[in-house]
């Protein structure tokens, strides 16, 4: 028996295109929510038991990453964020939802200038009723 055949093979489920266009809205309505600084739509997208792992802040409680979020949105130099649209991944996530890996920019002004970063995520999405929420965020390459 080959065992580098045997460890090459994958036996994941196909992203339908259905799940692949499910979760490109749902990162559309969560980032057009970032985008007009609205709270209220932008928290209900994520689950009370959310964790947030940012590669230079560690795991960051609930509580905190709205604090910040909020500090955020009343910032003057509106941050403002666009998805990657070539770097999204959609992956099944059995009897939970889907996991999304991609890139997006985070864009503000600064002294007079443009400032851009392009970083990477990786977010588990949650369907229940229905509903999409976020559980588990992943943020690095800052």
């Amino acid at each position: 028996m080959n065992l580098t055949l045997i460890a090459q093979e994958k036996k994941v489920a196909p992203t339908s295109l259905q799940l692949y266009k499910e979760i490109e809205r749902a990162d559309s309505v969560l980032f057009e929510a970032f985008n007009r600084q609205d709270m209220a739509t932008f928290k209900a997208m994520f689950t009370k038991d959310l964790e947030w792992f940012q590669d230079n802040g560690g795991l960051i409680p609930y509580k905190t990453i709205f604090e910040n979020f909020g500090n955020t949105f009343k910032n003057e130099n509106k941050l403002s964020r666009v998805l990657v649209k070539e770097s999204l991944e959609v992956h099944p996530l059995k009897d939970y939802g889907a996991i999304q890996i991609g890139s997006h920019q985070f864009r503000h002004f600064e002294n007079g200038k443009e400032e851009v970063g392009t970083f990477k995520f990786l977010m588990i999405w949650n369907k229940k009723d229905g509903q999409w929420k976020i559980s588990r965020v992943v943020s690095y390459d800052h």
